[in-house]
Order: structure tokens, then sequence, then C-alpha cells
């Protein structure tokens, strides 16, 4: 992730200062866009990384978390009373509730630094796997052509051993058909050629197999030590 973004929502302006100006203290900086609950729009508002709600009704609250929830944006809610945790924590599960103390702040920023390392981590996944994909989509076509390639050549063999055949006595052609005859011997050759090309293709097809699978692994196995 080259730089996250964190949405946050929050009815009373210096709520949202004083995560911004804690944050700033840390070595990486999220970008921040700040909104309180009335602006907040879910068919509007832009792609975040992140959600952060704080200091707002709990109907309105409940409304946000559940848009942030049906998107499957990560989300912390900081509640100030017991009873709002409690509530919360039952009726959003995937929602990571904090509870507003003497140290919030230096909690929150832990925490939502831990959300984003997993947010990271989890996209590098994807990308990978999508990319393994791709290339076993590659690999399936290349394969097919390399079990095709014994047949191609038996059929190439035959029509350019009849095109020299039939060129040994050229006399015995009409000129027209002659030419023709030497168009098929010309074209048959340049499919040999290209049917030779295959031969260094199927090993370097393995290779980058080979790799594929070992990068693959190696994302993985980073992944679930990072989860």
């Amino acid at each position: 992730m080259n730089h996250p973004t964190i949405v946050i929502i929050a009815d009373q302006n210096e709520h949202a200062r004083d995560i911004v100006a804690r944050w700033q203290t840390e070595r990486t900086v999220p970008a921040f866009t700040l909104l309180n609950s009335e602006l907040w729009d879910p068919a509007l508002s832009a792609p975040c990384d992140l959600a952060i709600v704080f200091g707002i009704r709990e109907d309105r609250a409940s409304a946000i978390l559940a848009a942030f929830d049906g998107r499957n944006i990560p989300c912390i809610f900081i509640a100030e009373k017991d009873a709002t945790v409690h509530f919360f924590r039952s009726n959003f599960p995937r929602v990571l509730v904090l509870h507003q103390h003497d140290a919030w702040l230096d909690s929150l920023v832990v925490l939502a630094t831990e959300v984003l390392r997993r947010v990271d981590a989890s996209a590098r996944a994807k990308k990978a796997e999508a990319a393994a994909q791709q290339t076993q989509r590659q690999a399936a076509l290349g394969k097919y052509m390399l079990e095709t390639r014994h047949s191609f050549n038996n059929a190439l063999t035959s029509v350019l051993g009849n095109a020299e055949l039939m060129l040994l006595e050229p006399s015995a052609l009409p000129a027209h058909v002659r030419e023709q005859v030497d168009t098929i011997h010309s074209m048959a050759l340049r499919l040999h050629e290209m049917m030779q090309r295959f031969s260094s293709l199927e090993s370097e097809m393995h290779f980058a197999e080979r790799e594929s699978q070992i990068e693959t692994r190696g994302r993985s196995q980073a992944y679930v030590s990072g989860s």
C-alpha cells in the first residue's frame, strides 16, 4: 500500500483534529478525509482503506457502520459509554469498537496501523493470486499448443514432402500449378521454422511455471505470517 487513506466521520471537529494531530507524530502518516455525519453519503464517498467513526448519534452511527460493513471496508468505532460498546459489538461483530479512555488516541493509532498493515497484506496476496491465475491460464494454452505440436508436425511433413516430390519434375506441371506448389512449399517451410521454436518455448514455460509457484508460495507465507 503506497499511501493509505482514512476517512474520519465525526460531528465534533476537535475529535477529528485530535486524531490527525496524534498521527503526525508517527513515521508514516496516511491521507485523511474529514467529514461529519450529515455530509457523509455512501453513494458519493470516495474509496478508502479504513474508516474511523466517532462522536455521532447511535442511530446515525448504525447506518454508517452498516454501509461500511456492506462494502467490506474495515471500520473502527470509538464509543464513549460502556453500554454503547456492548451494543455495537453485538450488532456489528466485524467492526472494531474502541472504548474512549485516557490513552484512547494511542490505542487508536496502534489498532489502525495494524488494520492498515493487514489490508495491505491482503491486497498483495490477492494480486499475487491473480497473477498466478493468469500465468496458469497462459501455461494451459501453451501446454495445449505443445501437445498438438507432434500431430501438426506430422501433417506439415506430409505437405512439405509431397510438395518437394512434385517440384522434382517441374516440367510435368503447368506453369501456374508449379507456382502454386512452390508457394505451398515455401509456406510449409516457414511453418516448420515456426514449430521449431516450440522446443525452446517448452523449456521456458517450465521455468516460468516453477518461478511462479515459488513466488506464490512466498507471498502466501508472508501473508500468513503477517496475519
